[in-house]
């Protein structure tokens, strides 16, 4: 999954941030492969927006507000906003040195959101450790048996791993599974919907990372998941849920 993010920091995308003045914008949007440039707006401006450009063409602008609700600890609903959605789409190929678990959370709701619009496909979910993966045991139970989405998760386990009704589960015994926390997207029936998401944790709460819907880096990931030595299980009825949804 490394290789992942070491292909994203080769495509450089370039913020321009239109304000009255530069103040810390720079500072605070902390990533290592993103240049970000500053032009001057009048006080009598609208607020302060960036725009967000790709091979000298621009994709798109957003508040600058917005971006700093999702940089700084933001509130997991936003995920239901227009301008969040905008962020995770408009932010794709984007390599940030400093991701908290919050963000990152944030983010995949979007993309389980996604994968549960499309309804078809196969969907990969790394969780790094069994505790992990209780935290959000319903959730997937819902996706695995309430769709025709073929879901796997992965982590590391101790004992004997869950049981989830539909859910194939590869128990990991490679430090790959326990650094990096993964989703990739196969898009089912709709292939522009496949995505990756790639993050290595560096500390209790920091995270490198990147998502990406390029479809060639979404095949690299879907072939780099470490399923050849997994231990899989598609029981039926398994232990009582119980466990809450990510909130």
């Amino acid at each position: 999954m490394g290789a992942i993010l070491d292909e994203a920091e080769r495509h450089r995308k370039s913020l321009v941030y239109y304000a009255p003045d530069p103040g810390d914008f720079r500072e605070q949007f902390d990533t290592r492969n993103v240049e970000i440039a500053y032009r001057e707006l009048p006080q009598s401006a609208p607020e302060p927006f960036v725009a967000i450009r790709d091979d000298g063409r621009v994709r798109g602008v957003i508040a600058v507000e917005t971006i700093r609700e999702y940089l700084r600890r933001p509130r997991l609903d936003r995920r239901d906003t227009d301008a969040y959605r905008a962020i995770v789409d408009l932010l794709d190929d984007t390599v940030f040195a400093s991701l908290d678990r919050r963000q990152l959370l944030l983010t995949a709701r979007e993309f389980e959101d996604r994968t549960w619009r499309v309804g078809t496909g196969t969907l990969h979910v790394g969780f790094q450790s069994a505790a992990r993966f209780a935290d959000q045991r319903s959730l997937y139970r819902r996706l695995a048996g309430e769709t025709d989405l073929d879901v796997h998760a992965y982590f590391v386990v101790d004992g004997d791993p869950p049981a989830v009704p539909g859910l194939t589960v590869h128990t990991e015994p490679a430090s790959e599974i326990g650094r990096h926390w993964f989703m990739v997207f196969d898009g089912g029936d709709q292939p522009d919907q496949q995505f990756a998401l790639v993050a290595e944790q560096l500390s209790e709460d920091d995270f490198y990372g990147v998502w990406t819907y390029d479809r060639s880096l979404v095949r690299r990931a879907l072939a780099e998941v470490p399923s050849a030595a997994a231990d899989r299980t598609r029981e039926g009825a398994g232990p009582e849920d119980g466990a809450e949804d990510r909130a």
